[in-house]
């Protein structure tokens, strides 16, 4: 039986760009971001509200391959009511939610999102939210509170370091080797356990350089060995590398099968024996994320 797969890839599509919202269809990714933010002019923002929700009104929900999020722009920019009441008709899956300095902050858009979709005749909770929780100097430090924080619509942490190398006035967020700099390696493993306390998925920031199949590629097993579910896309070619990163391979998959059937036929037991190796509940866990991961339940 096929279970819900968490999110690998996340395109972002600017929401001012009629040629690349034609183009969805074809991305191949498990999400789009269709961006009212950063990517769109200060000039260009009406504009893209109503690209998006035309884009949003034209496939409805249950006929979408792909989902469909929408990247709303900060409270403090005073856009973010006239984005949401645009969007909201169209039943986009989720928002994502920028600059925020925590829970406190992600807490307030449910209250908007309520009326919006009461509004609009869908149902309550329908839109979920995924903030990016670290791209202002206060957001790190409020990491740990979105466990418990009784976010029911969250459905995910990502962080960014480009924002929050701006925010902190920093001239690069990287070190001397090319990796990430040390307060970025920090604002990233906080962001992943913050992900995993409050039970959501962990999405990797970007990989900049989208002419770097081979990085990208190696940067996405090595977020995925780590316990991120799926990563941000910046350009259509960096999907599928994502995509694979991200998908547990056929080796993975058998033997997380043999895990969960060892278990099954010891029933009542915490540890069972398989390739001359002692396994306990931990590894029965893992193998039922994995699984998971794949799609398959």
């Amino acid at each position: 039986m096929s279970a819900a797969r968490p999110l690998r890839s996340l395109l972002f599509i600017p929401g001012d760009s009629e040629k690349k919202l034609a183009k969805v269809a074809d991305c191949g990714a498990d999400a789009v971001i269709l961006d009212l933010e950063d990517a769109v002019n200060m000039s260009n923002k009406d504009k893209a509200r109503d690209l998006v929700q035309a884009f949003l009104l034209a496939t409805p929900r249950d006929a979408r391959t792909t989902q469909y999020w929408v990247r709303v722009n900060p409270f403090d920019t005073g856009l973010t009511l006239a984005d949401l009441a645009t969007v909201a008709p169209g039943a986009p899956d989720g928002v994502m939610q920028p600059k925020i300095d925590g829970p406190d902050d992600v807490r307030r858009l449910p209250h908007y999102l309520d009326a919006f979709e009461a509004a609009s005749g869908l149902a309550a909770g329908l839109i979920r939210i995924q903030p990016v929780a670290t791209e202002t100097a206060a957001a790190p430090f409020a990491l740990g509170h979105y466990a418990g924080a009784g976010l029911r619509r969250l459905a995910g942490l990502t962080w960014g370091a480009e924002d929050l190398a701006a925010a902190l006035e920093a001239s690069t967020n990287m070190d001397a080797s090319g990796e990430w700099g040390f307060t970025y390696k920090l604002a990233r493993s906080l962001c992943l356990m913050a992900a995993h306390a409050a039970g959501v998925p962990a999405i990797e920031t970007v990989y900049v350089d989208f002419r770097d199949d081979a990085g990208l590629r190696a940067s996405c097993r090595v977020a995925r060995s780590e316990g991120f579910s799926g990563r941000i896309a910046t350009h259509p070619a960096q999907v599928a590398p994502i995509n694979e990163g991200f998908t547990p391979s056929e080796a993975e998959i058998n033997h997380a099968r043999r895990v969960m059937d060892a278990f099954a036929a010891s029933p009542g037991t915490g540890t069972v024996q398989l390739d001359d190796k002692t396994l306990d509940i931990l590894h029965q866990k893992q193998a039922v994320r994995l699984l998971a991961q794949a799609g398959i339940a």
